[in-house]
């Protein structure tokens, strides 16, 4: 009996394949009547797809590195739920830009001297190929956090110089200060990731010959043949004597007197120097000349709050845009990175929602690249530095707000054992915790507000990165060697293969 029952049960399945074979793989709408077949449907629909999914050899003439700050897998799947609902899909079943990459990989994220990493040794690794410190940027293990003498002779060079070395273009985009980390591991090598600019380094450092992250940007090999660059840090390149053009009452960073946008523009007559939406639309995008956006004194707004900026910051899409239409009709290639940078800023303020939206602009600009490129000889993936300590707990019933309290499938709010409800989203550690007075309970809140922390384990004025893995996803020429498990360095030496191959 069992034996012709599972012969049935394996008919029905095979001839559900040759079915759907050769069609996408089908949406199953949250609150419809789903039957256990259209499940099978859907999964068998899947399996054609990756069955039918063909690996690409040869040379990836172009690459696009996305990193979102801080993104790891719980921010994944939270940032999925959360852009189905707000288009008023089944989040949990949604598909994201990210999503519809070929190729995953795990990515360990340890640094060489901490089982928890921050931005500057993972950027590193991804950039440079090797594991180092916490705190250092674009230097091996051998360099110690702030020796300046120490670092020297110990520069690792990154796949950005690697590609200028092949005549590709490059470029990099950042929603954070082009000189933080993540942005300047492409360029830049320091032994302290807060040296951004002069005013942020000891006497005995400069003294030795360090360089600011600000002036290796524009004075160094790298840095300087940079075709495109477009971020936020405008106060690391001016000097504390001037007027931000934005914001009058504030000033340079500079201690040196330099005008390092002034420098640029010297160096670059042909160039473009735009801080705002305006002048960034008026770019010739097709010009021969370099192009150098600082659209914020710091960071660039979050995109939750970009529609408030006084200049105007165009989104991260059409940053991207941008970029590959500058970038894309050189000859020998190009290499763009393009960072989310504010994910990570909205984790550690606990503040979830913010955190959210700006992997939703990351994934929007995702979707920007693969809309424009050829996948051909274009090598698109989409990583993460690091993780944080966010988590999705509980057991919230299909469609419940992700951003909302628990309320299980019997449609009850959950209740802790103090008799207070709680969100699906949490975090370890942070400033959304508190120890001197009872808990509030979140179903009095408005959970969903712009400004609504999380609440939060060990309470800390910011919360702290996260140690887990990260994902790595991939379409295009060698994409198929992100699989398995891998070390974060092994992706600088995966994307140099690709760019290598014949």
């Amino acid at each position: 009996m069992i034996s012709r029952h599972l012969a049935t049960l394996f008919a029905i399945l095979f001839s559900s394949a040759v079915a759907f074979a050769q069609t996408a793989t089908p949406v199953i709408t949250q609150g419809a009547q789903v039957t256990t077949d259209d499940y099978r449907r859907q999964a068998q629909a899947e399996l054609a797809r990756l069955k039918a999914a063909q690996p690409i050899n040869g040379r990836a003439r172009n690459v696009i590195i996305f990193i979102g700050d801080g993104m790891g897998i719980s921010t994944l799947t939270a940032a999925r739920i959360y852009q189905g609902q707000k288009l008023g899909r089944d989040g949990e079943s949604f598909t994201t830009a990210m999503d519809s990459l070929s190729n995953t990989a795990l990515v360990k994220t340890y640094s060489h001297d901490a089982q928890v990493s921050d931005s500057a040794p993972t950027a590193s690794a991804i950039m440079g190929g090797v594991k180092a410190r916490n705190d250092v940027i674009g230097v091996g293990p051998e360099a110690l956090v702030g020796d300046c003498p120490g670092s020297e002779g110990k520069a690792i060079p990154s796949i950005f110089a690697f590609a200028q070395a092949t005549g590709r273009a490059t470029g990099i985009i950042s929603t954070a200060r082009i000189t933080h980390a993540t942005p300047a591991s492409t360029y830049a090598h320091t032994p302290q990731r807060d040296w951004e600019a002069d005013s942020d380094m000891p006497v005995a450092a400069k003294s030795a010959g360090c360089l600011d992250i600000a002036r290796q940007m524009i004075e160094q090999p790298v840095g300087s043949k940079l075709d495109i660059i477009l971020g936020g840090g405008r106060s690391n390149f001016l000097p504390s004597t001037m007027a931000d053009p934005e914001y009058p009452n504030q000033t340079g960073r500079r201690t040196d007197g330099r005008d390092l946008v002034a420098a640029w523009r010297k160096a670059n007559p042909g160039g473009s120097y735009v801080w705002n939406e305006r002048d960034f639309a008026a770019l010739n995008l097709n010009g021969a000349g370099k192009v150098l956006g600082l659209f914020e004194p710091d960071h660039m707004r979050y995109e939750a709050d970009r529609a408030g900026d006084k200049g105007g910051e165009p989104s991260l899409a059409e940053l991207t845009r941008a970029a590959i239409t500058k970038l894309g009709s050189h000859k020998a290639g190009y290499i763009l990175l393009v960072e989310g940078g504010r994910v990570d800023h909205g984790h550690h303020a606990g503040n979830a929602k913010r955190a959210l939206e700006d992997a939703v602009a990351l994934d929007g600009a995702v979707r920007a690249a693969l809309d424009t490129v050829n996948l051909k000889d274009t090598l698109v993936l989409v990583t993460a530095d690091h993780s944080h300590t966010l988590t999705i707990n509980g057991y919230p019933r299909r469609g419940n707000p992700i951003l909302g309290v628990v309320t299980g499938v019997d449609g009850k709010v959950t209740r802790g054992n103090d008799g207070k409800a709680y969100t699906t989203l949490g975090y370890a550690n942070g400033s959304g915790a508190t120890t001197d007075t009872p808990r509030i309970d979140p179903a009095a809140t408005d959970t969903a507000a712009l400004d609504y922390k999380q609440q939060a384990l060990v309470p800390l004025a910011g919360e702290t990165r996260g140690g887990e893995d990260v994902a790595v996803r991939a379409s295009g020429p060698m994409a198929y060697l992100f699989k398995g498990t891998i070390e974060q360095h092994s992706i600088f030496h995966i994307i140099q293969a690709a760019m290598m191959a014949k």
